[in-house]
């Protein structure tokens, strides 16, 4: 990875400024406080975004409302752009927006979306996606601050961090996560020996209940034999009360054809009183029609007078009719004077002539017409009273008539009843034969009723014995259905028992299949906290030890180099610096500054030789950012600096100091300074 350029604007005392860092050793110069620190801190932001725990407000510069920033380094032959910004807001200062371009083609994703990209490029382990830049701090930049602060850290922290950093944290988690999972296997044993201590007991009870079922099963048989010996009882105390109910239904067949048989002799009765009346009444009628005579002379001579009045009325309606004509011809005759003499009254002139009339002429004609009109009525008079009397001779002629008609009808009776005496007579004879017939015939029925009578008092022991035998029935159908029940209830004690006995065997087979995995628990809990464990921590302590003895080594080679030959450094066993001189070994508190200085830059440029070596892939093993590495060295020291310098081998070397000597070691310079509070590069 080589940085190329990088843009900052609005980012502590820098508005808008670009910076170009070219191959080989670049020195940022300037005096303190000048922003070379910022310069870095902007290209660990352009990379990585805000740190857990780094506020916005470390970064964005005061009175601004948003800062940017852009970075473009080069990485395996790809041309790489990132740019972020921080925004502020009411409550806080935040990360506004990411972006990444990858030889032009641009990704605008969230912050950690852009993270893991540039990750991918940088060719770090995956796991670090999720952790903070640590690889990036001791591999390419850490304050030196920072550096004498891990050297001071507790072993145990120390040891962390820097299994951290060398990727091999992963045995340290390994062991943790090992003693979790015997912990929870050693739970999950004694939850399961806790499931199944009753093991045994359960089986005995299995036992118990296999035993009750045999004997339940026996039982079974003897309710299903009384059953069906209580269901036979019954269907024979059936067929017995079938047969006797037979026997009372034709007892009542018996009575029912008497009853009938009585009705019939009723019947009968009724129609030999009926017969008797008929015989009575047409015996009165044949004396009383023998008590009068039929005379054929008078009913000739009512035909004769019959004859007489009908002529007589059709005269009399002829004579009616003509004189209805001549009243009606009158009545014309009547209506047509009365008009004229209206005319007459009226007429002013001739209607032919149209002269005037004379009223003497007029006077004439109306006498004419007055007289002509009397004698009509007169006429008329007498034509309505002949009418009257002709209706009332036509009335006396229709009475007699009647009358006539009457006694004819009369005669014509008695001459139909005298003709009927002899069907009377046979008639009585056919009524006095077919009383006698009738009477054989309920003399039959009464003797059929009493041979009924004779039946049905035989059948009559029927009764109570059908009543005995009902009551029979249905203490056997109590029995039946008693035995039902007790054999159901056996049936369902069956059931139930088979159920119990069927999930007792499952908690078994699953307590057995329990107790054999928890015996495998047991085998892995074991093989894991004895076996496995020994050689995790075996093969961690390998490691930590041929990195303690790579990092120690260069730890003493990087010291020696900055140091006087009397002192000599090493590692020991928790990665701490020792300082020896002449055997004896120093205390840090009692070194001086410049002593602690070189100890904690040979302990960055070790850690960062041994990194690059153990993970050769990564694509930031070219790149070297030193933050005041010289504070408070001895010109000496700085002098040592030159050979250190050339030693690195890095393509690309960055650093940060305000010593004028260190412009002599390097092969570019850009020179910051600040005015009213505001960082610029100066031009060279």
């Amino acid at each position: 990875m080589l940085l190329k350029k990088l843009y900052i604007e609005n980012l502590r005392s820098y508005e808008k400024q670009e910076v170009v860092f070219p191959k080989g050793s670049t020195l940022l110069s300037g005096d303190i406080g000048s922003g070379k620190t910022t310069v870095l801190l902007a290209i660990e932001f352009a990379l990585f975004g805000l740190q857990p725990g780094q506020k916005g407000a470390s970064l964005l510069r005061s009175n601004s409302e948003e800062a940017k920033v852009v970075l473009d380094f080069e990485v395996e032959g790809k041309q790489v752009r990132i740019e972020r910004t921080l925004k502020r807001s009411k409550k806080s200062i935040s990360q506004d927006y990411s972006s990444i371009t990858i030889d032009n083609e641009k990704f605008e994703e969230s912050v950690t979306e852009v993270k893991s990209k540039i990750l991918k490029l940088l060719n770090y382990p995956q796991e670090f996606s999720k952790k903070t830049n640590l690889l990036y701090k001791f591999t390419v930049y850490t304050p030196q601050e920072e550096m004498k602060q891990i050297i001071l850290e507790p072993d145990e922290i120390r040891l962390n961090t820097l299994r951290h950093v060398f990727g091999i944290d992963k045995y340290k988690r390994i062991e943790d996560n090992s003693a979790l999972l015997t912990s929870r296997l050693r739970e999950k044993i004694r939850i399961n020996e806790g499931i199944i201590y009753n093991l045994d007991e359960i089986k005995e009870i299995l036992n118990q209940k296999q035993n009750h079922l045999i004997e339940l099963r026996e039982k079974q048989k003897d309710m299903l034999a009384i059953y069906k010996r209580t269901i036979e009882i019954r269907s024979e105390k059936e067929r017995i009360i079938s047969e006797i109910q037979e026997k009372i239904n034709q007892k009542k067949s018996l009575e029912n054809e008497k009853s009938k048989s009585l009705v019939l002799i009723s019947e009968k009765n009724q129609q030999v009183m009926s017969l008797q009346n008929s015989q009575k009444s047409i015996t009165l009628q044949i004396e009383e029609a023998k008590k009068s005579s039929f005379s054929e002379e008078e009913y000739n001579s009512l035909n004769e007078r019959i004859k007489f009045q009908e002529s007589k009325e059709e005269e009399l309606q002829k004579e009616y009719i003509q004189i209805i004509g001549k009243v009606n011809s009158e009545e014309s005759r009547k209506r047509e004077m009365q008009v004229l003499k209206i005319k007459i009254s009226g007429l002013q002139k001739c209607p032919t002539c149209l002269q005037e009339v004379p009223e003497e002429y007029k006077k004439n004609i109306l006498y004419k017409t007055t007289d002509e009109l009397d004698g009509t009525e007169k006429i008329l008079s007498e034509l309505n009273l002949k009418k009257t009397q002709i209706l009332d001779q036509i009335s006396m002629v229709k009475k007699a008539k009647e009358e006539f008609k009457t006694k004819k009808s009369e005669l014509e009776l008695l001459k139909i009843k005298l003709g009927a005496i002899l069907e009377k007579e046979k008639r009585i004879v056919e009524i006095i034969q077919q009383k006698q017939s009738i009477e054989k015939d309920i003399e039959l029925l009464k003797k059929h009723v009493e041979s009924i009578d004779a039946s049905v008092l035989e059948y009559s022991k029927y009764d109570s014995i059908f009543d005995i035998a009902g009551k029979e029935l249905r203490e056997a159908k109590i029995d039946e259905n008693n035995f039902a029940i007790k054999t159901a209830e056996v049936n369902k004690e069956i059931q139930f028992s088979e159920s119990q006995i069927k999930e007792k065997i499952q908690e078994i087979e699953k307590k057995e299949e329990l107790k054999r995995k928890t015996e495998k628990i047991r085998e892995l809990e074991y093989w894991v906290s004895e076996k496995f464990m020994e050689i995790v921590l075996f093969t961690e302590k390998q490691v930590m030890l041929t990195l303690k003895e790579e990092f120690s080594g260069l730890f003493s080679k990087w010291f020696s180099i900055l140091v006087s030959e009397s002192l000599s450094a090493k590692l020991d066993d928790n990665f701490s610096p020792v300082i020896e001189q002449q055997d004896y070994e120093l205390d840090y508190s009692f070194l001086s500054g410049g002593e602690r200085t070189a100890i904690a830059l040979a302990y960055r440029l070790s850690l960062n030789q041994v990194i690059n070596s153990l993970l050769s892939n990564i694509n930031t093993n070219d790149l070297v950012i030193l933050d005041e590495p010289t504070d408070g060295f001895s010109s000496q020291q700085l002098d040592k600096m030159r050979d250190v310098l050339s030693q690195l081998n890095v393509e690309q070397l960055i650093l940060v100091s305000h010593e004028q000597k260190i412009e002599g070691f390097v092969d570019n310079i850009i020179r910051l300074s600040k005015e009213m509070g505001i960082t610029k590069v100066e031009d060279n």
